[in-house]
């Protein structure tokens, strides 16, 4: 298995990450221990999940981690339309991160099927 920072999936979370830190800056301060911490905790979890699955000695502890990440990818996903609908995001930000997310969802579910993929080949 190459590196976690060789992985396109786990690049793009370090981007979504980044976009997150700069967004959460413009929020409400009253919000610093509320959304703007949840949302980055999320967005963190993203590539560090990834990360420590590749980390991991075997294909299930990898997948188990994958999916972990998809939880995370998800919640923030969830506090993204939360801070645009109490007016914390513009609807074109909100667009943007959303897109962002969902090209991770998706790069992270086809890594997961192409390691059930490889493991089933394997155990034929």
């Amino acid at each position: 298995m190459t590196s976690h920072k060789d992985l396109k999936v786990w690049i793009k979370g370090i981007e979504l990450v980044k976009s997150i830190y700069e967004i959460t800056n413009l929020f409400p301060s009253n919000e610093q221990f509320g959304l703007t911490s949840q949302m980055r905790r999320a967005a963190v979890s993203i590539p560090s999940n990834i990360a420590e699955g590749c980390g991991r000695n075997s294909d299930k502890e990898l997948i188990h981690f994958l999916y972990i990440s998809l939880g995370s990818a998800t919640e923030l996903e969830t506090q993204i339309i939360i801070s645009k609908d109490l007016g914390f995001l513009e609807n074109e930000k909100s667009e943007q991160l959303q897109s962002l997310i969902f090209e991770i969802i998706k790069m992270t579910s086809s890594l997961i099927k192409s390691i059930k993929t490889r493991d089933d080949k394997s155990n034929n």
